[in-house]
């Protein structure tokens, strides 16, 4: 196989971004008096966006309306202003993007987290590589897995479907990734189960970022 691009989600693949989510979610849920939440729990609660991180963080009898509204404010605001406090790219991501840049892959990366939250982030982290594209959450595209974002990007590049590798840790990538025709290659160092990314798509597990390297 020998792909031409490569797309890329952004939380729990390229960087670590669980501590400052939970943090910054935990204080808000302390700052509005309701209980905190373990890191771990924090797997399972990211990759719907923070909205839906906020309703799942907030007890049952308290997901009304009107305290959802209140508690996303404040968790994008907290969240906007300490983004990066403990977010990293993980091991070998660099030299993934060195290799795959030095190649002549063409890289994007699309996300379920807010476009403002996305492109903070990797206007720091990323910023020694080309991307052609970033795309978060916002009103121009579903969030994932609907493979509108996905293919619009496939589009610009002026790339096959086929030809392009999608690089995630969750079930809505996997799902995202076969929906939009590419191929779909789960991370065993993120956010979720191995199993989980089996039982929705992924054609392959790559222990390391750099075990990607054959495909192109």
């Amino acid at each position: 196989m020998n792909f031409s691009a490569i797309i890329f989600d952004l939380d729990g693949t390229l960087a670590d971004t669980l501590e400052d989510i939970a943090d910054n979610m935990n204080r808000v849920l302390a700052e509005n008096g309701f209980p905190p939440h373990a890191y771990d729990a924090y797997r399972y609660f990211v990759g719907g966006g923070l909205h839906n991180l906020v309703v799942q963080c907030l007890p049952q009898h308290a997901q009304t309306d009107d305290i959802i509204a209140r508690c996303y404010a404040s968790m994008i605001s907290e969240y906007n202003k300490n983004c990066i406090n403990k977010t990293r790219l993980y091991d070998g991501i660099p030299e993934l993007l060195d290799t795959l840049s030095s190649q002549g892959v063409r890289m994007a990366v699309i996300s379920n987290k807010a476009d403002m939250l996305t492109q903070k982030i990797c206007a720091v982290l990323l910023k020694n590589w080309k991307f052609e594209a970033v795309i978060g959450a916002s009103e121009h595209f579903p969030r994932k897995p609907n493979p509108a974002s996905a293919l619009f990007v496939a589009q610009q590049m002026k790339i096959p479907p086929e030809k392009i590798c999608y690089l995630g840790d969750s079930d809505v990538d996997m799902k995202t990734a076969t929906a939009a025709g590419f191929y779909p290659v789960g991370v065993a160092w993120g956010f979720r189960p191995v199993k989980e990314l089996l039982e929705n798509g992924a054609k392959k597990i790559i222990q390391h970022p750099t075990d990607i390297i054959p495909l192109y």
